[in-house]
């Protein structure tokens, strides 16, 4: 028979249980930002993050594990509100994003491949040709300029294409 007295009783403080997620996730954001951001496929930094800890969070309230349910939505809750602020902060003041979130890293401009960065990301020269393959590109000398995006893909524009002109506006009367 369950015990379903046990199961909504807190066996952790609420505070301890707040400040553990909000540190546990700070420092993970940090240190995923920091390892590079090609690893992360079509998924943000910060997504893989709180699936991720989110599903820790919750774990022991699932199984029964020493946690109970009300442990692991209090966990879980902290980790979504701290999301959202690292999202809120990184929207409201200029300067966070640059801690905290992925940025654009330029790969190749006018041809030639910047070795800093793409050795910086761990990417072997063959990965980059892999790469601009799937643009359907053979040569990086007709790259204009090249880009690892924070989602992990690689946006390139060619020599041969158009800066796109800003839309016409039509007049006011």
């Amino acid at each position: 028979m369950p015990d379903f007295s046990g199961m909504f009783t807190l066996q952790t403080p609420v505070l301890e249980l707040i400040i553990r997620g909000a540190v546990v996730f700070l420092v993970l954001l940090v240190l995923v930002h920091v390892t590079g951001q090609r690893e992360t496929g079509g998924l943000g930094l910060t997504d893989v993050l709180l699936v991720v800890l989110l599903a820790e969070a919750v774990t022991g309230g699932l199984v029964g594990d020493s946690h109970s349910v009300t442990d692991g939505i209090i966990g879980g809750a902290t980790i979504l509100v701290c999301s959202v602020a690292v999202d809120a902060a990184a929207f409201r003041f200029p300067c966070f994003p640059a801690v905290f979130k992925a940025r654009p890293e330029k790969l190749i401009k006018d041809g030639r491949p910047d070795r800093r960065v793409i050795r910086r990301e761990l990417m072997t020269h063959q990965e980059l040709l892999s790469q601009l393959r799937l643009h359907g590109i053979q040569d990086p000398a007709r790259v204009y300029l090249a880009y690892l995006e924070p989602n992990g893909m690689i946006s390139v524009r060619t020599d041969t294409e158009e800066e796109t002109e800003a839309p016409q506006h039509p007049p006011t009367q």
